[in-house]
């Protein structure tokens, strides 16, 4: 899900208040969230499509800041808002309201860092398409108050310079990278990346209109906005290929302080090479688990082979079509909350889980399944989707080279289980449900903890699944343990991307599309952010072992799962502090 701030879900202490708090719990979480809004103030107002996204309509006719450096202005904005929070921590005696502005000082040290280093080592370069089909999606959703939508129209004026006070961003985006063009010492972007975002420019351009279709709002107005839309993004992918493309530069890694920062940002407190130990290990494991089982999955199949990889094979040919998939997925989720509430799992949301299948625009921004998480501000009963993927991943190669690794029956119990739920999209409802302070809603997240619950879920369901699902839920753990040592591994030198291509083809199973895109992932999309499915999920387990040991026969596993998804996005050290200083003490008082 890679978003700025990462539209970021919750992390709050609400299942269980400590005993030394001084206020009721709505009343330190009123106070926090007027604290929090020196720092929401000075995020939104240079990233307002973040602010749609997370749900603050005064800011849903507004667009990024792409303006004459952009980058001090809001450094400036980041170190005034710590200076208040800072201020604030000095005088604040509530815990919960203290532990807040504490996370709110983080996120503004990691944010101006982020900016520091891409300062120093980066040319700045837009992806405009991108940009600007996000903030339109942002309004044009069926959950989005009817309300609210005609505001795309405003903010699609304001992207295409047809709305007063506003230049057309594609300006604004030329002019920040011009103005660093003759610092030789910036690295340009990665080739691969610029040349994936060029091929992907036509189909945001089409998704827009497509959306403005779908909602009726293609006015006369909205339709010359709409071809000055078009007209202005391909005069700016026709500059970039002139300007940004002999600039860019052919290694993909980042310098070591950048990937280092992205494993930071992630959530990964551990060294790489320590990290790709321990995945190699789990990798070889799971693989020579996959082996043992593979005889019995073929004769429940039907399938006359006994080779793990050759089982894996005959089972993606089960494929469903599209007009199938959602059927077939609602039919998995319905089995898995039956047994989530005969087993005693986790609580089940009040809210019942959406699912829908991803436009051709979507796909090509976000190629894997993924969920599409509701409003955290200002929710009015929306809620997350669960968005399935078909087809190209979008980066014009050829398009008969499609997924087939979402799309057939086995996969749908594991996808489900990690999307939808016991995985993020009850840890995303139920989090609204109960309500958070903004600071742990929006500034708290890290990878390691979202990405680390969705595995677990997977490890919970999997023992009441078919063996061909049981068997998928091992093949797709095999992908996230060769994540965890092959995003290092490559951008640290260690391994080549052809190599790294026929561990996830051969060894993994990918399709050539999946292959692709995870390699696109691990070198430019997002360096360092699939390392956090392997890690989250081992320190996960590990928290689970050590509470199993504290606890013995008094281990109450609903307890705990409902404890740990109270508890939002704390990362791992902070979230085990909470299980040992209250969820533990709390069972032995039972």
């Amino acid at each position: 899900m890679p978003k700025p701030l990462a539209l970021a879900l919750a992390a709050a202490l609400v299942a269980a208040a400590p005993a030394h708090a001084q206020t009721t719990q709505a009343g330190w979480v009123e106070r926090s969230n007027a604290d929090a809004k020196v720092l929401l103030d000075a995020i939104a107002r240079f990233s307002p499509e973040f602010a749609t996204q997370v749900g603050l309509p005064e800011y849903d006719t507004k667009v990024a800041d792409l303006k004459p450096d952009v980058d001090k202005r809001s450094r400036a904005a980041l170190v005034e808002a710590r200076g208040k929070l800072v201020r604030m921590l000095s005088t604040e005696r509530d815990p919960n309201v203290r532990e807040d502005l504490q996370i709110m000082v983080h996120t503004a040290d990691e944010q101006i860092e982020g900016i520091d280093l891409n300062d120093k080592y980066l040319l700045p370069y837009t992806d405009v398409g991108s940009l600007i089909f996000s903030g339109e999606f942002a309004l044009l959703k069926d959950d989005v108050d009817a309300k609210r939508r005609p505001n795309a129209l405003a903010r699609l004026q304001c992207y295409v310079g047809m709305a007063p006070g506003c230049t057309p961003i594609v300006a604004d985006a030329k002019a920040q990278t011009t103005a660093k063009l003759g610092d030789k010492a910036l690295l340009g972007p990665y080739r691969g990346e610029v040349e994936q975002k060029l091929a992907n420019t036509q189909r945001y351009a089409a998704g827009i209109r497509q959306l403005f279709a779908k909602y009726k709002l293609d006015t006369p107005e909205a339709k010359a906005a709409l071809d000055a839309l078009d007209a202005q993004l391909k005069d700016y992918d026709a500059w970039v290929r002139r300007t940004v493309l002999p600039r860019a530069r052919a290694d993909f890694r980042l310098p070591e302080p950048l990937y280092a920062y992205n494993l930071k940002q992630v959530g990964i407190d551990i060294p790489p090479e320590q990290l790709m130990k321990q995945a190699e290990l789990e990798f070889m494991e799971l693989r020579g688990m996959m082996q043992a089982m593979a005889p019995a999955v073929a004769r429940a199949e039907g399938i006359k082979a006994t080779d793990y990889r050759q089982v894996w094979q005959a089972l993606k040919q089960q494929q469903l079509s599209r007009g199938e998939v959602e059927p077939w997925y609602h039919q998995v989720l319905g089995h898995i909350e039956d047994t989530i509430r005969r087993e005693g799992i986790v609580t089940l949301p009040k809210r019942q889980m959406q699912m829908r299948l991803a436009s051709e625009a979507e796909a090509a921004q976000v190629p894997a399944p993924h969920m599409d998480p509701p409003p955290f501000l200002n929710n009015h009963g929306e809620r997350g989707t669960f968005v399935l993927t078909m087809g190209n991943p979008g980066n014009g190669q050829d398009k008969s080279q499609s997924y087939d690794d979402f799309t057939f029956k086995a996969a749908a119990w594991t996808l489900t289980a990690h999307e939808g739920r016991p995985g993020h999209e009850l840890q995303f409802a139920a989090m609204v449900e109960r309500g958070v302070s903004l600071a742990r809603s929006l500034f708290a997240f890290n990878s390691v903890n979202v990405e680390g619950w969705a595995l677990y879920a997977e490890s919970e369901m999997l023992p009441y699944e078919p063996p061909a699902g049981q068997f998928a839920a091992l093949q797709a753990r095999l992908m996230r343990a060769a994540r965890a040592y092959l995003d290092p591994m490559l951008n640290l030198g260690l391994i080549s991307r052809e190599r790294a291509h026929d561990v996830l083809t051969h060894e993994v199973g990918l399709s050539e599309a999946m292959a692709r895109q995870e390699l696109d992932r691990y070198t430019f999309d997002s360096p360092g952010q699939a390392t956090a499915y392997f890690y989250g999920y081992l320190r996960l387990q590990q928290l689970r072992l050590e509470t199993e040991l504290a606890l013995g026969d008094r281990f109450d596993r609903k307890a705990f799962n409902d404890f740990v998804i109270g508890q939002g996005l704390l990362p791992p050290a902070q979230l085990a502090e909470a299980v040992r200083t209250q969820f533990i003490p709390q069972q032995r008082r039972r």
